[in-house]
């Protein structure tokens, strides 16, 4: 039996689509206490800063309807 190599590309594609790389860098000022506050807030939760700030950011922009939510 051999894989259909069709089907194997369409499924690649398909799931290459559902996923974005991280790839855009974003920077951006804020004040100490902010930042302090998301440090305490990705300290608590044990994620990184970035991975702290990339999900508020997610779930914001999911709720006002700026970005289409991804099923979990």
């Amino acid at each position: 039996m051999g894989i259909d190599s069709a089907h194997v590309k369409r499924k690649m594609l398909t799931m290459s689509e559902k996923r974005e790389l991280r790839s855009t860098p974003l920077g951006l000022r804020v004040t100490p206490s902010l930042k302090s506050a998301l440090e305490s807030a990705a300290n608590d939760d044990r994620r990184s800063v970035a991975s702290m700030a990339e999900m508020i950011l997610t779930d914001w922009l999911e709720a006002k309807g700026y970005l289409e939510k991804n099923p979990k």
